[in-house]
Parts: C-alpha cells; sequence; structure tokens
C-alpha cells in the first residue's frame, strides 16, 4: 500500500516534482494550498500517513483529530507556533520541523537591515527619487550610525543568532546575546558577552536583533517595557516572529525618538493591517517616520537555494520516518506519550 502524504497549504505553485522523488514512485501526494482545514475533503485527511505543513495552516485538535491515520506531522520551516503540539503528541504523533535551512538568508536579511539603516541607502534612494535636487543631501539620513564599535545584541542565540552574530562581528562590532536557555560556555568559543537578563541586552545595545522562536514567554517580549529598557537610538530588527513585537510599543519608541529605527520583515497580522497606528503612518510616509522603518513581506527566508532547502529536507525527514522509523528534529517529544510514538 503507497504511503499518503498531505500537503493542506503548499505554498509552492508548481508541480510536487522534488518532493514525489525524494518519496518515491509508490508515494501519493495530496497537494491543497488553503488556510482552511474545512476545504479539505475529510477523506485526505484520514488517508495521510504524513502531512507537510507550511505556515498557512493551523493544524490544531480537529485537524488531528481528522487524520487518524497519520503517524508524523512535518513543519517545512522553523517556526512551529501554529501547530498544537499537545493535540498529536496525546495522539502519539511527532512534530518536527526544519531547522537546518534559511539560515544565512535570515541572517543576511537582519544584517541587510542594520546596514540600510546604518548607512541610508534606502532613506537616501527613497529621498531622491522624490526630489533629486532638492534632496541631494548627505545631511538627510536620519537614522545613519557607524558600525564600527557599536554593539550588535542578539535575542536567542541559536543557529540565525549565531550566524547573525558571526556577521555583525566581521563588521568590527562587539557582540553580546541573550538567550537562557543556551548552556554555559557558549559565548567563549566566539568572545561575545552573555548578558542574563533582557533588559542588559537592550539598555547596553546599538542594534537589537530578533532571532527566538513565538512561544508563550515571547510573544510580547518587546513592548513598552522592553522599547523604555533599549539604549536611546538604537535600531531594532525582528526577523523572527511578528507577534514577538507589540507594534503600538514600537510606534511610540520611534515616534518619541526613543528609537532610531525598525526593520521588521515580520508583522503580528500578516499581511500587513493598515488599522494599526505604526502600518498607517509608514504607508502615509509621515515626515517623522521617513527613512526610520522598513517592512517586508516575511521573506528573509527566501532565496531559490533555501526554498529548495526547505522542500527537499521536510519530505526527507517524512520518509525517513515512515519508511525507516528514524525521527529527525522532533519538537513535541516531551509531550509524546510513553510508548505511543508511531511507528
Amino acid at each position: 500500500m503507497p504511503f499518503h502524504i498531505l500537503f493542506p497549504d503548499q505554498i509552492h505553485e508548481g508541480a510536487l516534482d522534488l518532493e514525489q522523488e525524494i518519496a518515491g514512485a509508490d508515494a501519493a501526494l495530496d497537494l491543497h494550498h488553503t488556510s482552511s482545514i474545512d476545504q479539505i475533503p475529510e477523506a485526505a485527511w484520514a488517508a495521510a500517513d504524513g502531512i507537510v505543513v507550511y505556515h498557512l495552516m493551523a493544524l490544531d485538535e480537529k485537524a488531528a483529530a481528522l487524520a487518524k491515520r497519520c503517524r508524523i506531522v512535518v513543519r517545512a520551516g522553523v517556526g512551529f507556533d501554529h501547530v498544537d503540539l499537545e493535540a498529536w503528541g496525546r495522539r502519539g504523533v511527532p512534530v518536527c520541523n526544519t531547522p537546518d535551512y534559511g539560515t544565512t538568508e535570515v541572517a543576511d536579511s537582519a544584517i541587510g537591515y542594520m546596514l540600510a539603516f546604518a548607512r541610508g541607502v534606502a532613506a537616501y534612494d527613497e529621498m531622491l527619487r522624490t526630489d533629486p535636487v532638492g534632496n541631494w543631501d548627505y545631511k538627510l539620513a536620519p537614522a545613519m550610525l557607524r558600525l564600527r564599535g557599536a554593539r550588535f545584541g542578539v535575542i536567542g542565540f541559536g543557529r540565525i543568532g549565531t550566524a547573525a552574530a558571526l556577521r555583525a562581528s566581521a563588521f568590527g562590532m562587539e557582540v553580546a546575546f541573550y538567550d537562557p536557555y543556551r548552556p554555559n560556555g557558549v559565548e567563549l568559543p566566539h568572545n561575545f558577552q552573555r548578558c542574563r537578563t533582557l533588559a542588559e541586552l537592550l539598555g547596553s545595545s546599538d542594534v537589537v536583533s530578533i532571532h527566538t522562536p513565538l512561544t508563550a514567554e515571547t510573544r510580547g517580549m518587546i513592548g513598552a517595557k522592553a522599547v523604555a529598557a533599549m539604549k536611546r537610538g538604537a535600531i531594532l530588527i525582528n526577523t523572527a516572529r511578528g507577534p514577538i513585537c507589540n507594534l503600538d510599543a514600537l510606534y511610540d519608541g520611534l515616534k518619541s525618538g526613543h528609537l532610531l529605527a525598525v526593520g521588521l520583515d515580520v508583522l503580528p497580522e500578516e499581511p500587513a493591517n493598515s488599522n494599526e497606528r505604526l502600518i498607517a503612518a509608514w504607508q502615509k510616509q509621515e515626515g517623522w517616520i521617513c527613512g526610520r522603518l522598513m517592512v517586508a513581506p516575511h521573506a528573509a527566508f527566501f532565496s531559490a537555494p533555501a526554498f529548495r532547502d526547505i522542500r527537499t529536507k521536510s519530505m526527507q525527514t517524512v520518509m525517513l520516518y515512515l519508511r525507516d522509523g528514524v525521527l529527525q528534529n522532533c519538537v513535541n517529544l516531551a509531550g509524546l506519550k510513553k510508548g505511543t510514538v508511531q511507528n
């Protein structure tokens, strides 16, 4: 009997030729492009031996109940906050992510935001497009910063946070990080400084780059209190998850001048919500925000090689478990009922 693999919210618009090659000729791939559980026939859920989910669909208790035959769920991506780990764990179904793709792209994007602000490239381009003669003035960029000797602060010292820190160090910056879950000594090989509290990191960093997953602990982590704790004139960059930052707090921090600039690859609500004060001011290009806020469509992960990696690695994780019983990158292992992992 062939394996049935369900792709409920596939974002790749072409054929699943790469996935089919990895799965083998005896595997049936069921492709959908939706964010709604109800738009997929119940028979499709019931037939699935494995599920590969991207970021559009929340795999909650309802999905877990429908997928009675499912033996593994793989998140084609790093973050898994939209998958109910407990619901799948109660059924003995491991949930895995794909942590080893896009690391360099996200780290490069974080540094890209920093450089764009610190050297004014985006602001100059926008101003000169508006008035190439009147704005021919190097003093007009609002967020210029000398990077050499400045401090680059990382929240979340995992793969991506480490990669971003190493890039910042190459610019002659001091590097510090805050990550209470990393063991003692991880800073020593790089000669980075470890901060034991978030406030310590925020208060001493000229640039703060967020690289933590979205959890109950990190949701809303950068709110009014955190913004107030930041060094005046600092740049904040978020290429992790949108709900980590409160947009009203960022609005107030930018408008008051406490924050120099903010780069957001991710937002609490995606696509961008024009009803948010910060987004509305940015769209209108109000004078105080010009050149001080940059927004991208959750794109830091993307390059053609990275997207190929995510398709390849997520499919390999599914098939390695279904065919050989080898489990990789499981994120709900602690919640699986003892002895109920499906093999």
